[in-house]
Order: C-alpha cells, then structure tokens, then sequence
C-alpha cells in the first residue's frame, strides 16, 4: 500500500562480523583449539552488538567474549574482549590488536 510505513516489511537489522572480523577470530580460535585450551564456540548477532563467545566445555559459562558494538566505536573502540567475571581485558579500534591479549606469551625460563 502506498504510503505504508516501510519499517514494517523491512527486516530487523542486526550487527555482524565481517569477513576480515571472522577470519581473525576464527584463526585464533583454530590455534588455541589446536593447543587444547578452547573447545567450542557460539556467535550471538544481536541488534546493538555482535558476541563470539569461547568455551572451554560447551556446557560451561564462556570464558571469553570477543564483543563488536557499534555504538562504541568514537569513544572507547568498537572491540572489546570480556573475561568470564565480565572484566574487560582489552578494548579499542582495531581488532587484531584487541584480540592479541588472549595470544599465547612465551613465559621465562628461570635456570
């Protein structure tokens, strides 16, 4: 019907995860998978924010949120990764450097 409110036919926009986004999560996500520390995952695309959440058993509360939200994204950084406890480890612009925090660190060996 002409003059019809469009907000009607058109579907709910959600925020998402980009090719590039996607394909930086997931080649950490197959690195700490490979080294046995994560195990499952789940992706939530929600209106405000995108969450890839990691888990050590799938049953269990995720131990790391790796959060895009939009509306963040002039002040505080549109990444962020959220520890289980909801402690925010690491926010900012660019998500490689946001996603490094959870990147393995060569320790010190002590002799």
């Amino acid at each position: 019907m002409p003059g019809a409110s469009d907000n009607a036919t058109e579907p709910s926009r959600h925020t998402t995860f980009d090719r590039y986004e996607l394909t930086a999560i997931l080649d950490l996500y197959g690195r700490k998978v490979a080294s046995g520390a994560w195990r499952d995952y789940a992706i939530d695309l929600l209106r405000d924010k995108a969450v890839f959440s990691v888990y050590r058993k799938s049953s269990e509360y995720p131990l790391y949120r790796i959060e895009k939200d939009l509306r963040l994204a002039r002040k505080q950084g549109a990444y962020s990764v959220i520890a289980a406890g909801g402690l925010i480890m690491k926010r900012g612009q660019d998500l490689k450097r946001v996603l490094s925090v959870l990147e393995d660190r060569p320790g010190v060996i002590g002799i």
